[in-house]
């Protein structure tokens, strides 16, 4: 079976100038997807809008009708950095529906994974809340989608952005059958996900939060994915993995300061590729989210779709590592010893 593999065909509606997230993003994934030639190895799927009902799996109606009367403005700013247009909503559901799409072919074994490359983001709307750029809460919706339409029950959601996906973390806080886990930058946008926050309730222990600070490297984030996180991923035994795929922690993002490399990011996913092989018949689906300088992100995306194909792929790495910062593994070891005594078996 294939990757697949979907896109937003009219996310260059969804536009504000100057504006950060913006569509040259998926233009220049485009671009190089084109260019590599990859995409006649993978299955491409449709994109179609997400219905209401599935909105509905999140958000509350009240908030879905407050897009419908934000598209009927005009151009609106739903907080300081969040934007809506008279087509922003038009995009969000078509973004959301190629999820599901891919989702689907996943699920009914058409595809063996697959990688949503959509915008806008998803993983800081909160239920009833726009916010950090997203309007709708696509990797959550999506896990609610495989819960009613499936008899998949223990979803695994990795978020490796730079930021924090308080959205997703709100959303599940108190379900012990969705495992988040987020590794991200700290102190940052939005100032949530600290180590602390572990869940509540019958989801206690269902939240994983591993915040790093600036200039981590790709060794800490690969110790982090294969030496604290990998036992409790085993513990829960995901039979669906989502994987909120956001690559401002490249040292070139303008906004996140982690210090990751394309072949950072290839280590990282690789780990979360055998995951799905281990536990959940190999069934993973990728989401976009942050990325904001253009070749980078176009460069990990191709990344991940070569691993996403192939597990003998090579990385895409034009950049290489930071020139002017190296590893501050060693500067760490104390701090990865108490995020393992937190989150031990």
């Amino acid at each position: 079976m294939k990757t697949a593999i979907t896109f937003s065909p009219s996310h260059e509606v969804h536009t504000q100038p100057g504006h950060v997230e913006r569509p040259e993003r998926l233009q220049a994934i485009q671009t190089l997807l084109n260019q590599d030639g990859i995409l006649e190895s993978l299955m491409q799927v449709k994109s179609h809008l997400a219905t209401k009902e599935d909105v509905l799996l999140v958000h509350p109606e009240s908030y879905y009708d407050s897009l419908v009367a934000a598209s009927e403005a005009g151009t609106v700013w739903l907080d300081s950095d969040t934007y809506s247009t008279p087509g922003s909503l038009g995009v969000a559901l078509e973004a959301l529906g190629g999820l599901l799409q891919v989702t689907e072919a996943v699920v009914k074994e058409k595809a063996s994974n697959g990688f949503a490359i959509v915008r806008p983001p998803g993983h800081h709307a909160r239920p009833a809340e726009a916010m950090g750029f997203c309007l709708l809460a696509n990797i959550s919706i999506a896990a609610r989608w495989i819960q009613k339409n499936t008899n998949l029950r223990r979803i695994l959601i990795v978020d490796f952005d730079v930021h924090h996906g308080n959205g997703t973390q709100e959303i599940f806080y108190e379900d012990p059958d969705v495992l988040y886990i987020s590794t991200h930058q700290s102190p940052l946008y939005p100032g949530t996900g600290a180590l602390l926050e572990t869940g509540a309730k019958e989801g206690n222990r269902s939240t994983i939060n591993i915040p790093l600070p600036a200039k981590t490297g790709d060794d800490t984030l690969l110790y982090v994915f294969k030496e604290i996180l990998k036992p409790r991923v085993a513990q829960f035994n995901p039979e669906f993995i989502l994987v909120s795929a956001g690559y401002d922690a490249h040292w070139l993002d303008p906004i996140g300061g982690m210090n990751i490399t394309v072949s950072g990011f290839a280590s990282v996913l690789k780990e979360i590729l055998d995951w799905a092989t281990t536990y959940a018949s190999e069934r993973l689906v990728a989401l976009l989210e942050g990325g904001y300088h253009a070749e980078a992100l176009a460069h990990s995306v191709l990344t991940t779709l070569r691993l996403m194909n192939s597990r003998q792929a090579t990385a895409s790495d034009p950049f290489g590592p930071n020139p002017a910062q190296g590893s501050i593994h060693d500067q760490l070891k104390n701090y990865l010893v108490e995020i393992a005594s937190i989150h031990a078996l």
